[in-house]
């Protein structure tokens, strides 16, 4: 069950810009975007190659920092130390590459036992590995196991697993079933959908995949070149878009149904320019 609505863990970024220079001039990553997430709530984020989602991840996880506009984790600015361990905990991230993000010179039991260690988690953590894995259908003949030893979907669950062992309150997914086949890229969405539903977590779903954002989310933002074009409820933008990318990347898959096991999702046929400085 989710927390009250006014208790819930939120993660705002407000007029978010990021821009970087390269030899052809100042080129714009982000133009004054604003996005929440909320524990509870589905987001989809989707848009073309190169349209700002993953530098939108870049700072809503503290990697990178914005020139222009703020992040905030509940309601207040990420400054000191504990402020920011505390909302590293809250909020997880599940990376494109699971397998080239697992160290390949640590056991999985290694892996999922160092974000314990690491934001002071109190209680049981064999208990809370097991726990974790067992969220994924994994067992604890897995503990052994390396990165080379997993199969690609083993890989992305122990990286969810991994997310999920400090118990946060919401997931930050990018691409996370871009790199799977068909039967588990279903298999992993459904996983993040029980989570969502059991656990109340909130979710920004990262992807290009229209099927898997109408399956998981309620809402969803559309970038195009570092802006944010459209937003919505999913079943309205993609069932009525209203801005020509929308319209493009719904045009791109011939059939959305809730699921569809087998979708077809032609290139692009429009080159988006590259973005240009913030105006």
């Amino acid at each position: 069950m989710s927390r009250p609505a006014e208790r819930a863990t939120t993660l705002d970024g407000a007029g978010l810009t990021r821009t970087y220079g390269t030899r052809f001039g100042v080129v714009a990553a982000l133009c004054g975007v604003d996005v929440e997430v909320r524990e509870g709530e589905t987001l989809g984020l989707v848009g073309p190659s190169g349209s700002g989602k993953s530098t939108l991840l870049s700072l809503l996880l503290g990697v990178e920092r914005p020139q222009h506009g703020e992040v905030l984790f509940n309601g207040a600015l990420l400054t000191g130390p504990g402020q920011i361990r505390r909302a590293r905990q809250a909020v997880q991230y599940i990376p494109q590459d699971p397998a080239s993000s697992l160290d390949p010179r640590r056991s999985v039991e290694r892996q999922l036992r160092e974000p314990l260690r690491r934001f002071r988690i109190p209680g049981d953590h064999s208990r809370l590995v097991l726990d974790a894995l067992a969220q994924v259908e994994l067992g604890a003949d897995h503990l052994g196991r390396r990165a080379h030893e997993l199969s690609g979907g083993q890989a992305q669950r122990v990286a969810i697993a991994r997310a999920l062992v400090t118990r946060p309150r919401i997931l930050l997914a990018d691409e996370a079933v871009s790199g799977l086949d068909l039967p588990l890229r279903h298999q992993v969405l459904e996983l993040l959908k029980e989570q969502h539903v059991r656990e109340g977590l909130g979710l920004l779903f990262v992807s290009h995949d229209l099927t898997a954002v109408r399956f998981l989310c309620d809402r969803a933002l559309v970038l195009d070149r570092g802006r944010v074009v459209e937003e919505g409820p999913v079943d309205r933008l993609l069932g009525t878009p209203r801005h020509p990318t929308t319209q493009e990347l719904v045009d791109a898959v011939p059939r959305l149904p809730a699921w569809d096991p087998h979708p077809a999702r032609p290139a692009l046929r429009r080159r988006l320019p590259a973005g240009a400085a913030c105006s």
